[in-house]
């Protein structure tokens, strides 16, 4: 393909520009957007590809402005002018206006020193019980009134109010904290013209910032320059998407040429046009402008905040968004309030007491009418004291008794609960078991109202990165020509000797060792052990450094760094590498390979292959990959091969990570004919990728196998346990994770998440169940289709649903919030997608599976469609709404559901859609940047403190070091804090009943007065001092079962999933109890001293109320011994106490000396002490104790006795139907019959490009330059007669997709040269002057650089000093001003 193309695909003229537009560019902007629109391949949100190819690897010169509405980039940034970036406003409020940039100050925190007063009053009076509270507060100022003094509900209520206020301002508090911690953060800002260590607080966007290895990127920033070649730059961004592979930025041509040095930083004037801040990750759109030219930037220049800067020395970027514009804080979601299902409940019960009590109130009210009617009859003569008419009497009476009923709602029970969330809390932190030692990291709940809730979780959202996993990849065990090796017996105990001492190469931190491999290795007789390691040394993309005098290895992925890591403490030492060679020491010997092309890997063709000269001539291909691809292209199929399958079997059960690895020699004469076919497939206008993968399939086949390797992604101690545990509570382990599909499914069967026996539905296959659930919830009745769904869907099957993010959008329409600008049209004629050959073959073995699977699932087949599209927009949402609600229903009912590729905002709306539909306890566990929006959606929040940084922790409810703590922190503590509550609870309305329900029966023998029967101080001290101690106890400490006890019988936890223990049945039983206890403590004393008198007589109304006051007491005393099943010193004690304090202020507010001081508030003169001094009153309260008691305690007994165990809930097996379904045709992850295959590998593609091309290799510097000092400079003019090949390697790849209108994503596949890029130097160049059947003229050599025919080695001698050297090409001259103008044009 030519330097040089028009926007349409016309060919230009011979000085590389378009025919017609001299000067001009050589891709018009629009056509990539055109693409990108058009592209299928982009998704539903339209993305363009996060990968390295970006459009400024399209076009390297400067390109049109994008041919698009000018609405769609409104965002402008001028670098270095803070006061351009602040002359942009935008509407606030009606006519008030802000600035339209943000500054990077973060603050995640709910309140402000002005805010926290009215806004946290206005959360706390959303509760129905505060508002309650305070209208009767408002009635009891009216004297008319008013029964008990306004004090008596006021106190406590401020009281309540200052408690929660002081929670909620303490854990703002640590949100304010941690956002000042994340705002001074230290960064080098340009001030003038030199870099100064400011605080990210101070950034503006515009501002230019000096990043340095492993520091976090604080704002997303326009990727200017770096001291890597070409000016890439590697970031991490498992923070962000979970993903652990590095992934390569680079920095626009232009600035990449032309800011070199702080000088030129500082008179760096660039706009930056681009869309509006949102929250799509992997999308990034605008162009710059500088110089009068326009340069076209994409996500491929874009550094994103959060990101870790990665094996680049230094970086410069340019703040293009800042604060919560930038893409992960808009992805980071709002503080959401949180409240308990009880909460809630209470909500609910206090209205229904409320509305109970106003119908009692107004039942009592007519009673008083009648009354006073009845006694003005016959009472004519005291008429005169009556001041208001009768209605007037029962409007204040009504009134009246509202307010001496609302005792029924006691104040002291929403303070205690506080208390009891604050002990339950404090028991968390103090708890040894959930200590983190390594770390020195304790449990802690941040939130103190959400501890009950951790006993009514369903579902489990968890991250995998850092959640599930170490993050830490080892060489485990390999099989070589059928033979496996696994790691000796004392691995994991200290060796007497170093086996690799003999190495001086050796890595020491590898853990694998095996003797008999090491002796067969060094004693090198076998053929399939040396090209086994030679292979792993050779097919990879990591680069090598000299650093300390020692090797260091930089690699894209944990997992080819461990496999390069075990191949060098083998004796096979990867040393160094150069545009076209590879130099590795065998054993001692130094070998260098000339590399004549490279496949790269992509996850569709899951396989990454090398095609190498050797020293002595010979040309072979190596191959590694899934094994599902590799031996699809063996030569035969031996022995070895079956025994190498079975190896595979074995690790798959291990659930390690496997590649199986190939090779073959290739004829030179086959190598010549395939290079002229790959160049020109290579510049085909059409159907480009599916011509390059026929050629590469050509070359990877007959393949011999070497063996396989099996790498373990460490699991975090007991996770496994964990999650078997949870699932035996019913709890419901779902993992949300950006990391690739491979690489979750293999950690789900890893952690028993997935089994062997399931049914891993395929996303064709959900969707079709998914129309099938649509036309049934459609032809049924209204409101049946529903229930029958809900009850046989999937009855009798264990499946488990893996999907991804891009599905998701296609599925759930409500995913897709961002301006549909992007989303592609049918009408661009594009590629046609390539479909690897064993896919084809599979075609009939999936529909004969589809079929199976139906009839095991008893579903009628149907079209692979979708409901109907909707016609309107009212019948477009409610398809959504239907849409959701099958999703949500068919994922509900899998045994597990594993979503990957998924942004933070998928994982969000995820939590959101079960949370809707499910109406189910959700909680939610990440520990990085990526999980925040989940966590806060989640009704629980949890943050695991791992390496990944504190943003999790710091947007938690609770803060875990390990994810097996989550399994004590549920069943025990989770479960025993909503025992505690639901039994305070219960027993608090039953005693708040028993005992004020008097007042009711007591208002038919008063003439209805509201005159309250009990003693002023008894009301006000009740629940305050003689009834607390007890129930706060069980509220604190009460354990049903012990902690060991709940672990090993997690189905214990089902109770608070089916809110068992506190609902309206146990409420309607409380009231009952409640009821019952205050008719018998009041008509049994009623009837006792009916028609008595005397000194023993107790019919007056003090007596009476003290004897009813005190069997109410001792009853709900004895009720608290029956219920108390924890019984501890602290138990009896709190009741001792309760019945001594009642003893105490008793006898003091029925004194003689406080009745002098006051008659009228101490009435109750020596009352108790006249009723207790008589031995028949003492065996009135015994009766009515006993009464209470005995049938309570019976009833009880016989419940128990009749009462049937639960059954242990068993996953049912997988019918006959399903399993022969998944036998019989390949499965997810399963191509051969009764083998699942483990095939993960975390790669990205595109590193085969940058090494070829010479991209990411480095230079020499030259002499001008002061910024970057391994800078490389424009190239020297190539030799006449050869075209200069382009700087960036995907120029010709991309143009050509993107001239089809088909752009990838980082997954897709290269549809150029970039999968595969054979040794194109300019001689090899189509335009180059070369006679058909000669050879290709090499160019001229550097010095000691291997000739193209021979590669002799260099002296061994000069082996350590020679490394930096052999990473560099040959040094060329100082740049050419005049040339290089001519490449900037």
């Amino acid at each position: 393909m030519g330097p040089g193309w028009r926007a349409r695909g016309h060919p230009t003229d011979s000085g590389g520009l378009p025919a017609g537009r001299p000067g001009g560019p050589c891709l018009l902007f629009t056509g990539c957007l055109a693409a990108s629109r058009a592209s299928p391949a982009l998704g539903p949100l339209g993305r363009l590809p996060s990968s390295g190819a970006s459009l400024a690897r399209v076009c390297p010169r400067p390109c049109a402005m994008p041919a698009v509405s000018a609405a769609a980039f409104t965002w402008e940034v001028q670098a270095n002018s803070r006061s351009y970036n602040s002359q942009f406003k935008k509407k606030s409020f009606l006519c008030w206006q802000k600035k339209k940039h943000q500054s990077n100050v973060i603050c995640t925190a709910k309140y402000n020193v002005f805010s926290f007063l009215p806004l946290n009053l206005y959360e706390q009076f959303h509760r129905t019980s505060n508002l309650y509270f305070l209208f009767i507060i408002v009635l009891q100022g009216f004297p008319e009134i008013s029964t008990l003094p306004w004090f008596t509900l006021f106190a406590p209520l401020l009281c309540l109010l200052i408690i929660r206020a002081a929670r909620d301002l303490v854990d703002d508090i640590g949100r304010h904290r941690s956002d000042r911690i994340v705002n001074n953060r230290p960064c080098q800002i340009l001030v003038g013209k030199s870099f100064l260590w400011k605080k990210w607080a101070n950034l503006r966007v515009g501002d230019l910032v000096c990043l340095h290895r492993d520091s976090v990127v604080p704002a997303d920033l326009l990727l200017l320059a770096s001291t890597e070649p070409s000016s890439l730059c590697y970031v991490e961004t498992a923070d962000i998407d979970g993903e652990t592979n590095l992934k390569f930025r680079q920095a626009p041509p232009i600035t990449h040429h032309e800011l070199t040095s702080p000088r030129k930083m500082a008179s760096f004037q660039g706009k930056v046009v681009c869309e509006e801040p949102n929250s799509r990750l992997h999308h990034f759109v605008g162009c710059l402008e500088w110089k009068g030219r326009k340069h076209p930037l994409d996500s491929g220049n874009l550094l994103l905040r959060g990101c870790k800067v990665r094996n680049t020395d230094t970086c410069y970027g340019m703040v293009i968004y800042a604060g919560f514009d930038t893409k992960i804080m808009k992805n980071c979601g709002k503080v959401h309030l949180k409240r308990t299902k009880i909460d809630r409940l209470m909500n609910r019960l206090v209205v229904l007491i409320f509305l109970s009590l106003v119908l009692i109130s107004m039942g009592l009210s007519f009673g008083f009418w009648f009354k006073v009617s009845e006694f003005k009859a016959k009472h004519h003569y005291v008429s005169s004291s009556y001041m208001h008419s009768v209605a007037s009497e029962t409007f204040i009476i009504f009134w009246g008794f509202l307010i001496l009923l609302s005792v029924m709602v006691p104040m002291a029970m929403f303070i205690m609960v506080e208390f009891i969330y604050l002990g339950n809390s404090i028991f968390i932190n103090w708890d040894v078991q959930m200590y983190y030692e390594p770390q020195d990291k304790p449990a802690k709940a941040r939130s103190t109202s959400l501890n009950d809730q951790l006993g009514q979780v369903e579902y489990v959202f968890s991250d995998k990165t850092g959640t599930l996993t170490q993050n830490i990849m080892t060489f485990k065990k390999c099989c070589i020509g059928g033979v496996i090796y696994g790691p000796d017996e004392d691995e994991d105990t200290p060796a007497k000797e170093d086996p690799y001492l003999w190495n001086e190469f050796a890595d020491r931190k590898l853990l694998y060792r095996n003797s008999r491999l090491l002796r067969t290795v060094r004693a090198g007789e076998d053929r399939l052990v040396r090209e086994f390691w030679r292979l792993l040394a050779i097919c990879h993309t990591v680069m090598a450094q000299e650093r300390d005098n020692r090797l260091v290895y930089q690699a894209a992925s944990p997992d080819e760094e461990a496999l390069v890591t075990a191949a060098r403490n083998f004796g096979y030492v990867f040393v160094a590498r150069t545009q076209d060679s590879i130099t590795v020491m065998e054993l001692g010997e130094e070998r260098v390979y000339q590399v004549l092309a490279m496949m790269d890997f992509n996850s569709i063709r899951k396989r990454m292959s090398v095609l190498v000269r050797n020293p002595e001539g010979s040309i072979y291909l190596y191959t590694k990959g899934a094994d599902t691809v590799i031996f699809q292209r063996l030569r035969n199929k031996g022995t070895q091969e079956w025994t190498t399958e079975e190896a595979l079997a074995s690790f798959a059960e291990q659930t390690l990570r496997t590649l199986c690895l190939a090779y073959k020699e290739v004829d030179e004469a086959v190598f010549e004919g395939w290079r002229q076919r790959h160049q020109e497939a290579s510049i085909l206008l059409q159907n480009r990728a599916q011509a390059l993968h026929q050629v590469y399939e050509e070359m990877e086949q007959n393949l011999q196998l070497l063996g396989a390797t099996a790498i373990e992604d460490r699991l975090q101690d007991g996770v496994c346990d964990t999650i078997k545990c949870l699932k035996q509570g019913n709890i419901k382990v779902w993992v949300l994770t950006g990391d690739k599909q491979e690489t979750a499914v293999n950690i789900g069967f890893a952690c028993q998440l997935l089994s062997e026996s399931m049914l891993i539905l395929e996303e064709r296959e959900i969707l079709q169940i998914l129309e099938a659930y649509w036309e049934s919830n459609n032809n049924e009745p209204h409101g049946k289709g529903k229930g029958h769904w809900k009850n046989q869907f999937l009855p009798h099957v264990k499946v488990a649903m893996v999907i991804t993010g891009e599905f998701l959008d296609q599925v759930l329409l409500s995913l897709r919030r961002e301006p549909r600008a992007l989303v592609h049209s049918g009408n661009v004629e594009v590629d046609e997608p390539w479909q690897e050959l064993d896919e084809q073959k599979t075609d009939f073995l999936r529909a004969r599976r589809m079929s199976l699977m139906w009839r095991a699932l008893g579903i009628p087949l149907r079209g692979t469609g979708l409901a109907p599209q909707a016609a309107d927009s009212s019948s477009s949402d409610m398809l959504c709404v239907q849409r959701e609600r099958a999703f949500v229903e068919l994922a509900s009912q899998c045994q597990a559901v594993i979503c990957c590729r998924v942004t933070p905002k998928q994982k969000a709306l995820i939590v959101g859609l079960v949370k809707k539909y499910q109406r189910v306890v959700t909680l939610a566990i990440g520990d990085g940047a990526n999980d925040v929006n989940m966590i806060k959606t989640a009704d629980i929040g949890v943050g695991l403190a791992g390496q990944e940084g504190m943003q999790a922790v710091q947007s938690s409810d609770y803060a875990l070091a390990q994810f097996s703590f989550l399994r004590r922190l549920l069943l025990v503590h989770g479960r025993w804090s909503y025992m505690r509550v639901c039994k305070f609870l219960r027993y608090f309305v039953y005693k708040s009943l028993a005992s004020m329900m008097v007042q009711i029966w007591f208002a038919f023998y008063s003439g209805f007065t509201a005159q309250p029967l009990y003693e002023g101080w008894f009301l006000a001290l009740f629940n305050l001092l003689y009834s607390t101690l007890p129930i706060l106890y069980i509220g604190l400490f009460e354990q049903d079962v012990s902690a060991e006890r709940s672990l090993e019988l997690p189905e214990l936890y089902v109770a608070g999933q089916k809110d068992e223990l506190f609902n309206y049945w146990v409420f309607v039983q409380a009231l009952a109890h409640g009821m019952v206890t205050s008719l018998v403590n009041f008509f049994m004393t009623l009837w006792v001293t009916h028609d008595s008198a005397g000194p023993i007589s107790f019919s007056d109304y003090q007596s009476f109320a003290v004897v009813v006051a005190l069997s109410g007491l001792l009853s709900i005393t004895m009720e608290v011994i029956l219920i108390i099943k924890y019984w501890t010193v602290l138990s009896v004690l709190a009741i001792v106490l309760s019945l001594f304090f009642y003893v105490v202020v008793t006898w003091v507010t029925q004194s003689f000396w406080l009745f002098q001081i006051s008659p009228k508030t101490f009435p109750f003169l020596y009352a108790d002490q006249n009723v207790l001094s008589h031995p028949s009153i003492l065996l009135v309260i015994l009766l009515n104790v006993s009464l209470n008691t005995l049938p309570t305690l019976a009833l009880r007994v016989i419940y128990q006795a009749l009462k049937k165990p639960r059954p242990k809930e068993a996953e049912a097996a997988p019918s006959e139907a399903a399993a022969g379904a998944a036998a019989e045709g390949p499965q997810l992850r399963r191509e051969s019959r009764g083998r699942r295959s483990s095939y993960a590998f975390s790669h990205r593609e595109g590193y085969a490009d940058l090494i070829t091309q010479g991209t990411m290799l480095r230079r020499a510097p030259g002499p001008d330059s002061d910024l970057l000092a391994h800078e490389a400079h424009p190239p020297r003019e190539p030799p006449p007669g050869v075209s200069e090949a382009p700087r960036l390697p995907r120029t010709l790849s991309v143009l050509g997709r993107r001239r089809q209108g088909r752009v990838s994503s980082e997954d897709e596949p290269r549809t150029a040269s970039s999968c595969a890029t054979v040794d194109q130097r300019p001689a090899r160049q189509p335009g180059a002057a070369q006679d058909a059947g000669s050879s290709p003229q090499p160019l001229p050599e550097a010095p000691g650089k291997a000739s193209r025919w021979g590669v002799p080695p260099p002296p061994r001698g000069t082996w350590p000093s020679s490394w930096r050297r052999l990473l560099q090409p040959a040094r060329r001259g100082p740049p050419d001003p005049e040339r290089s103008a001519r490449g900037e044009q």
